[in-house]
């Protein structure tokens, strides 16, 4: 939890930006590091990785991938795989050392198809929205707590994705996730083209109809900068879904805040799937994941939950944290 605080600690709120319902608030450092890993987009590009179903029968929550090339790549909770017998999002961020092969974990966000349109998957720049990664943080951590794996309620994705789809008009032949995006790309590109990252931007808060929704970070402004359209387009989905909702702005202050409350959040440590360390953070109003390898924090995806989600209140050294970063904020 160390690592996480001291990365807060390290954070000043940038300029606020805002389009027709999502505001984000961008995270600054002036301690970006260059990353040493490649993300899975780039890894893909430069065929440096490969991804497949895990068999010819293939498994619905597994994924393999191959990293064929001499460097770390990062793999982002979230991110979306297309091709092969269905669609898949990862459950959570995985730093995949060189030269390994390594199962995944995944959630199918296609309910409707499990028949092979490619030999392997494809990296479509796009992420699980941000209501379904929500509850899928929630998940992930309680099935570590019970020694069930890094997986999910596949019927509640399936559920919401479909929900997503009912109330967005959006017809799917295959229940496919992909076609919210698609038939309203009109819409998202408009939210994508509203915001642009700052200088020594590392991360933003998420600001959907006035609510905070979640926070990311990353240790490099060159990753933040690759992940923001699809970040932008994860919320906006929220946004979109909610048309008509409208509250004011919170303030620096209240952002500040829930910056705090990831601080005094209850943390729990696992050994990660590939290089580092899991952390899994709960309680009070925050639930989410974080990845750190050699003391650093890699990847950080936190959400803001409703009560009814909300698993424990911080702990004693949770609330410390809170109170010192809070007198931080008042000097």
């Amino acid at each position: 939890m160390q690592t996480i605080n001291d990365a807060i600690q390290g954070l000043r709120l940038g300029k606020p930006q805002a389009y027709q319902g999502l505001t984000i608030f961008p995270l600054l450092t002036s301690d970006s590091v260059e990353a040493d890993y490649l993300t899975l987009d780039e890894a893909l590009e430069q065929e440096q990785a490969r991804v497949t179903e895990v068999s010819a029968r293939g498994s619905v929550p597994t994924l393999l991938f191959q990293n064929r090339g001499d460097r770390n790549v990062l793999i982002v909770d979230g991110d979306e795989l297309v091709g092969a017998k269905q669609n898949r999002s990862v459950n959570l961020s995985i730093l995949v050392p060189a030269r390994t092969k390594l199962e995944i974990p995944v959630s199918c966000t296609e309910m409707g198809r499990w028949s092979s349109r490619s030999g392997q998957f494809k990296s479509k720049r796009r992420s699980l929205y941000s209501r379904v990664r929500a509850a899928k943080a929630v998940h992930v951590t309680r099935r570590l707590r019970t020694a069930d794996g890094r997986f999910v309620d596949q019927h509640e994705v399936w559920d919401d994705i479909a929900a997503c789809s009912s109330d967005l008009g959006v017809h799917s032949t295959t229940g496919s996730m992909g076609d919210i995006y698609e038939q309203n790309d009109h819409l998202l590109a408009r939210y994508r083209n509203a915001f642009n990252t700052q200088m020594g931007q590392v991360g933003a808060v998420f600001v959907v109809n006035g609510r905070i929704a979640g926070a990311e970070y990353f240790d490099s402004s060159h990753t933040f900068k690759g992940y923001i359209d699809r970040l932008v387009g994860s919320y906006a989905v929220s946004v979109i879904l909610q048309s008509g909702t409208r509250s004011p702005l919170p303030r620096p202050q209240s952002v500040e805040s829930f910056l705090a409350q990831i601080m005094a959040a209850h943390c729990e440590s696992y050994p990660a799937l590939g290089l580092g360390e899991d952390l899994r953070l709960s309680g009070g109003v925050v639930s989410g994941g974080a990845l750190t390898a050699e003391d650093r924090l890699i990847h950080m995806a936190v959400f803001r939950i409703d009560k009814k989600k909300r698993q424990g209140p911080p702990t004693k050294q949770g609330n410390k944290n809170l109170s010192q970063f809070q007198d931080r904020l008042a000097a």
